[in-house]
């Protein structure tokens, strides 16, 4: 049920913890063809604040309906809040830059959204004060948790994902994933050169330039926490890994990725390959979505979305604790089932 990479640990994956849901926007998401992470480039503004309502509430506020594909597939935060409800940990979401604000309780580190990296994603002023809160906040985690899980929700994150890692040196060009079955990597590709022209040279000039607020807000809470770590998340959890190690090289000892089977499988990208050249271990669930009643989650095994709102790491918390994968399934299909009559159409309430 779960698969281990680069002699990763799983016994302390038993630990009490609490499940951290960073959100945030880049405007990298409003150009066409760049990401399915929402029914319309429009709609992906939408998206993170909707996956953490969902996750919280079980359903949306922000928009009439959970959170869909242009095909109609739903949002990986019905895989976590599934996961997640056999073990009720705590919840808390975390506002790193989303456009869209959320209509629940959140904790904000005073981000902003990410602009085009094309231009320039994000001040210098914000991506220190991202980065600060974010310690701050994970410094307050450590005083009651020894492990903490942190999910994320940015559509288009793995464009920024990649320019962020090519930033930092990484031989990572086409290597990330993506949500839809055919990686747009022509399109990534042409985007992030032109992000990386006139890069600065300092550390932080380079992911102010080219970076998001949820690759900011995730590192900086990793680097406030003095427990052990597990990013879920697939190929953007390595470029916070790789800001992480700028700030802190012994840090990655505590630190480990949490994915999916699909993200580790997919060939149009090298999930294995990057964690290997930033020296971040790997875990993979290895969930099967085969025996699912609907088609709308069947399609995940085809390599729609893949992961996303800690999906992955959601679901290795729940095999960990002796959740079996029909169980999970038939959990991820009652949620499903109560949702699947509004899943046409996802007009802005």
């Amino acid at each position: 049920m779960i698969k281990t990479y680069y002699d990763a640990e799983v016994s302390y994956l038993k630990e009490n913890f609490a499940y951290v849901l960073v959100i945030g926007t880049t405007d990298v998401s409003l150009i066409p063809g760049i990401t399915i992470a929402g029914a319309t480039p429009e709609l992906t503004h939408f998206t993170p604040a909707a996956d953490a309502e969902y996750v919280i509430l079980g359903k949306c506020k922000s928009i009439n309906t959970i959170p869909v594909s242009p095909n109609g597939i739903p949002t990986p935060a019905l895989l976590t809040r599934a996961s997640l409800s056999f073990i009720n940990p705590l919840k808390l979401v975390v506002n790193a830059g989303s456009r869209i604000i959320p209509k629940i309780p959140f904790i904000d580190l005073h981000g902003e959204p990410g602009k085009d990296i094309r231009r320039q994603a994000l001040t210098i002023q914000k991506t220190n004060e991202i980065l600060e809160n974010g310690i701050r906040l994970g410094e307050e985690l450590s005083n009651n948790f020894k492990l903490i899980v942190i999910g994320e929700s940015i559509p288009a994150g793995t464009t920024t994902a990649m320019a962020t890692l090519l930033a930092l040196g990484y031989d990572a060009m086409g290597k990330v994933s993506s949500a839809s079955p055919e990686n747009p990597k022509e399109l990534k590709r042409k985007v992030v050169e032109e992000a990386l022209r006139n890069l600065p040279p300092d550390l932080i000039g380079k992911i102010a330039k080219v970076s998001d607020p949820v690759l900011l807000g995730v590192a900086g809470i990793s680097l406030g926490f003095k427990g052990k770590i597990l990013l879920a998340g697939g190929t953007q959890m390595i470029a916070a890994s790789a800001i992480i190690k700028e700030f802190d090289k012994n840090k990655l000892q505590d630190i480990t990725i949490g994915t999916t089977k699909w993200v580790v499988e997919d060939r149009s990208a090298d999930m294995l390959g990057l964690s290997r050249q930033v020296n971040v271990k790997v875990l993979a669930s290895m969930i099967d979505l085969t025996i699912s009643a609907f088609d709308g989650i069947r399609a995940y095994e085809k390599g729609y979305v893949k992961e996303g709102v800690g999906a992955g790491g959601a679901s290795i918390m729940a095999f960990m604790r002796g959740i079996t994968n029909d169980m999970l399934v038939k959990r991820i299909d009652e949620y499903y089932s109560h949702l699947v009559s509004n899943l046409k159409g996802s007009n802005i309430s």
